[in-house]
């Protein structure tokens, strides 16, 4: 099997690093983009096991950093949920001129939020797979509520998110609220899979029932009994893989 360290140009000119998995001496089954959770990184334990095992199954998979997180180029401070969209479009154009065209689309927590927000903006695209994701991008505003009011009259304001420091900006704030994720999900037409636990601390699971609610059929709730929102346990993410393969298969055809 073949593994790729790549890297891809944004729409503002950074170099976004990502890792393409490629199923060898095969056709794959289809390509997956992978996005990562709020502040994470292609390497979080999540975004590598599930991406592991749908690779095993013979499906390419492409995870990426956003914009100043990871290996990427970029200040975190000047990105928002738009840039985070941005970097999806730029990461499906790299793989369509360079590989396949992503097929399904699986996004963790806010990289669920943005993969909903930029399915309709990638044709090729059939399915998409949501893990812990907010029904609304405002949601990652409890990450670091303390300090809104200083972001609002001072600009901006240093935050700990996951024991690390970042810089949010008062453009953040404004860019969020423009987004009406419900119409998105309503306009995608895509097959769609939530995935989401009972006992999520980070995002409540009525998210899930308003983003299932949003969207049309075909689409399918698969309630993840006991994870945690990082899905830390190893069988929870081989859990959530298994099930995105069975799935996948269905809608991954080109």
């Amino acid at each position: 099997m073949v593994q790729e360290k790549v890297s891809f140009t944004n729409a503002f000119g950074c170099e976004l690093a990502g890792r393409l998995d490629i199923p060898d001496d095969t056709k794959p089954l289809g390509c997956v983009l992978f996005a990562h959770c709020f502040t994470g990184s292609k390497d979080v334990l999540a975004a590598v096991r599930i991406s592991k095992a749908l690779w095993l199954q013979g499906f390419s998979v492409f995870r990426f950093d956003f914009t100043g997180l990871g290996e990427s180029e970029g200040d975190f401070a000047n990105t928002n949920f738009s840039s985070n969209i941005d970097d999806l479009l730029a990461a499906a154009a790299f793989l369509r001129d360079n590989h396949q065209p992503p097929t399904v689309m699986i996004g963790h927590s806010l990289g669920g939020a943005a993969v909903l927000a930029s399915a309709a903006k990638i044709p090729e695209v059939h399915a998409i797979c949501t893990i812990g994701a907010p029904a609304d991008p405002k949601h990652v505003v409890h990450h670091f509520s303390s300090v809104t009011d200083e972001i609002e009259t001072e600009g901006e304001a240093e935050v700990a998110i996951g024991g690390r420091p970042f810089r949010i900006k008062r453009t953040f704030l404004e860019d969020i609220k423009a987004y009406n994720l419900g119409e998105s999900i309503g306009a995608m037409r895509k097959a769609l899979l939530v995935f989401h636990s009972p006992v999520d601390d980070i995002v409540g699971i009525e998210n899930a029932g308003h983003i299932y609610e949003a969207a049309r059929h075909p689409k399918n709730f698969v309630c993840l009994d006991g994870a945690d929102h990082m899905l830390t346990n190893r069988a929870d993410a081989y859990y959530v893989a298994e099930i995105i393969c069975a799935w996948a298969n269905r809608y991954s055809k080109t």
